[in-house]
C-alpha cells in the first residue's frame, strides 16, 4: 500500500477530523480539528513558524494526520513535527513510520534544514521507540511537559 501525505484542504478536512486514536492514547495528541485550527495561525519563537497540516493516506483512504512547522531562520531547529497520529483502526500497520519517512524525505531536499525536532510524552513508549528508530535523539530538554528529540540532517 502506498502512503502519501496530502495537504489539508476544503475537500478533505471533514474526513480527517473523524480520525481518532484509541481512548487510552487520547492524552498523547490533540484532536485533528484542534490541529487544523491551530495550523491557520502559526506561532512565534525566534521568528514566525509556518504550519503545514497533512492527511496521511494509504492509497486513497485517510488513515492519519501529520503536521509540522517550519522556520528556516531559527538558529537551532528548522522543522518541528507537531503532530503524528494514526487512526485506531489503522494502527500497527506501519503507516506512521511510512508517513514520517515520506515527510523526512521531502524536507531532506531543503538544504537550509539542518535539524528536525519532535516532542512526546515521557510515558509514550511507542512514540519514543518510533522516533529513535528514525534517528531522533533525546536532548535531555523538555518542550513543556514533553521530551524533546532532534534529528540532525546536516
Amino acid at each position: 500500500m502506498k502512503i502519501t501525505l496530502q495537504p489539508v484542504t476544503a475537500a478533505n478536512w471533514r474526513e480527517l477530523i473523524k480520525l481518532k486514536v484509541r481512548d487510552d492514547q487520547a492524552h498523547f495528541v490533540a484532536s485533528n480539528v484542534h490541529s487544523i485550527a491551530e495550523s491557520q495561525f502559526g506561532f512565534e519563537d525566534e521568528g514566525h513558524w509556518n504550519i503545514s497540516p497533512f492527511g496521511i493516506y494509504a492509497d486513497n483512504e485517510a488513515v492519519g494526520f501529520l503536521m509540522y512547522a517550519t522556520n528556516l531562520g531559527h538558529s537551532r531547529i528548522q522543522v518541528f513535527i507537531q503532530r503524528l497520529m494514526v487512526d485506531e483502526k489503522f494502527q500497527g500497520k506501519g503507516y506512521g513510520r511510512q508517513a514520517m519517512q515520506v515527510m523526512l524525505g521531502t524536507i531532506r531536499g531543503e538544504e537550509r534544514i539542518r535539524n528536525v525536532a519532535i516532542s512526546y510524552e515521557p510515558d509514550n513508549r511507542s512514540a519514543k521507540s518510533l522516533y529513535a528508530s528514525l534517528g531522533f535523539k533525546e536532548t535531555g530538554e523538555m518542550a513543556g511537559d514533553e521530551l524533546l528529540a532532534v534529528l540532525n540532517l546536516r
